[in-house]
């Protein structure tokens, strides 16, 4: 890779000409612009790894650190092992989950790859209907009292 790398900054170094002292006799020409075709494409290189690498691996970093930051209890999370649980208990250190009926397992809040996408969606369908099954019942209600009223 580094070879590569050198090769083609090997492309863009411009080619030695012959002096004028070479053919006989006369001063040589010292060729112009080396340094500072060196210099610019060693600054060209540095702004391609800083716009590649560098700067997306940060803006990662800290979308990871505001989610890890913003974990609350009975969100439901995945570990990087592939573990889904529900935070029961969380402190600056660890998160206790919730995996299965009275299994609780501990893992250290780095290891938390990211809050469940489909969770958050399916416990606000759980509770919009049992919202409007608790509706229904209230109307459920209210008609049978008018009918009642009404067959007396």
């Amino acid at each position: 890779m580094l070879l590569s790398l050198i090769e083609a900054l090997s492309w863009f170094q411009p080619e030695a000409t012959p002096g004028v002292g070479d053919a006989g006799g006369g001063e040589a020409v010292a060729p112009t612009g080396g340094c500072a075709t060196q210099a610019g494409l060693l600054l060209v290189m540095m702004l391609v790894f800083y716009f590649l690498l560098i700067r997306p691996q940060q803006k990662r970093q800290k979308e990871q650190d505001s989610m890890l930051k913003s974990l609350r209890r009975g969100g439901i999370v995945r570990t990087s092992g592939g573990i889904r649980g529900e935070i029961v208990d969380i402190d600056e250190r660890e998160v206790t989950l919730l995996i299965a009926d009275r299994v609780k397992i501990n893992v250290l809040r780095a290891n938390v790859a990211g809050v469940d996408p489909g969770s958050s969606e399916k416990d606000k369908s759980r509770e919009d209907k049992g919202k409007r099954d608790e509706d229904k019942d209230k109307d459920k209600g209210k008609d049978n009292g008018k009918d009642k009223d009404d067959d007396s």
